[in-house]
């Protein structure tokens, strides 16, 4: 299947004149997706298990979200903030419902999400810490690419080319409270955390650790935030990986999968520190009516469609390959994860040459470093779908192996 009337042209040798040099790209050039699957220019199909880096929740070009798209881009494609926008106001309706009533801030990315959740956390302790501003973040964390999400990120890698970083940020060993609370101090106003870790490679919280958060913050009027931007909207199972433990966090942050595909990001907080006053905080394009409207699909189509369920259902079972290939296969092992975000170690640090392999195949998988072989697929995954996967899956590691 190929993309009538595309010019052939060789669009890694114009990429590399163009583009600035911060990717590291896959040799495929994607012209076309619909459900699980993409194609490139030259019609080959490929089983995409990485689904824009946990984006594509309803796959590719799901009808429901091109429909919403395709009719307010025919009514309003974008109105500042200094009005009301009704697909703003039903986004933010329908996060309230899933989220115990929280209020919603929206933005264009997770990372601007997070910076919200850092500015919020910030003004709670002025108004209720005496100044407080610290915030403690866990390490293997992930929470964006500006500079203070930088320095809430506990990756070295991700910190080293871009010191000093902003102060106020300091890591400790995830799933640790005893760390986290010999690191918090009088100047500590928040704890920022994400309930199961994404880019960290798929680790998902003990239950003892993020209720001890919870508990902790309570004692000391401190402010949890947890960032929702890879594991929320329904890729664990739950509407929000939170929720798997029994808790309810001060601050929400997302994005990702929020809109199916569109950018968007969203800081959600409860009434505790829902502290915003006008002029706190702004953006020019958050809540744009167009990625509103994708936003609203998105969730309606995720609740209707039992894709919580769905999510549940294929993970246990796409876990359950994993672990016959991780037995037929010595090079892999451990499989980890909840819901659609999985993950196996791989030795010898050979993740990346799966990858390829996997890709010549005819499935998408993400390395994480040379060890971690990621998968977080669309919530409309189906068991056929899991079966291709695991033959391509299987032949991949027979090949790197033989």
């Amino acid at each position: 299947m190929t993309t009538t009337g595309l010019e052939k042209r060789d669009w890694a040798a114009l990429e590399q004149k163009y583009y600035q040099g911060t990717f590291k790209r896959q040799p495929i050039t994607l012209v076309r997706g619909e459900g699980v699957r993409v194609w490139d220019t030259d019609g080959k199909s490929y089983i995409d298990f990485v689904a824009g880096i946990a984006v594509n929740v309803l796959g590719h070009c799901h009808p429901a979200i091109v429909q919403a798209v395709q009719e307010q881009v025919t009514q309003l494609i974008h109105v500042s903030n200094l009005f009301y926008n009704v697909r703003q106001i039903e986004l933010a309706e329908q996060l309230a419902e899933q989220s115990g009533g929280m209020r919603s801030f929206f933005s264009n990315s997770g990372a601007e999400a997070n910076e919200g959740a850092i500015k919020l956390a910030r003004k709670y302790g002025r108004l209720h810490r005496n100044g407080a501003y610290e915030i403690i973040s866990m390490k293997r964390s992930f929470h964006g690419r500006t500079l203070a999400t930088t320095a809430a990120t506990g990756q070295d890698s991700y910190q080293a080319t871009w010191q000093p970083l902003p102060d106020g940020f300091q890591q400790v060993p995830f799933n640790d409270l005893d760390a986290v609370k010999a690191a918090t101090s009088d100047k500590t106003a928040a704890i920022l955390v994400e309930a199961v870790q994404g880019e960290g490679g798929i680790w998902p919280a003990s239950q003892e650790f993020m209720q001890g958060l919870r508990q902790w913050c309570d004692e000391k009027n401190l402010v949890l935030i947890c960032d929702e931007v890879q594991a929320g909207m329904g890729r664990t199972g739950t509407f929000f990986s939170w929720q798997h433990y029994g808790i309810t966090p001060d601050i929400v942050t997302m994005a990702k999968g929020l809109a199916g595909g569109i950018p968007i990001g969203a800081m959600l907080t409860g009434p505790r520190t829902d502290l915003f006053q006008p002029g706190d905080h702004g953006t020019t394009f958050g809540g744009n009516p167009v990625a509103c409207a994708a936003g609203v699909a998105t969730v309606k189509t995720i609740m209707e469609e039992h894709l919580l369920e769905n999510a549940t259902k294929m993970g246990e079972y796409w876990n359950t390959k994993l672990e016959e290939l991780c037995a037929k296969y010595d090079i892999i092992d451990s499989p980890r994860g909840i819901g659609l975000m999985r993950a196996v170690h791989v030795k010898n640090d050979l993740a990346g040459t799966l990858v390829e392999k996997a890709l010549k195949n005819g499935l998408l998988l993400n390395a994480l470093g040379g060890d971690t072989l990621r998968m977080i697929p669309p919530l409309i995954l189906t068991p056929a779908d899991i079966d291709e996967a695991a033959q391509i899956l299987d032949r991949t590691l027979e090949e790197v192996t033989r």
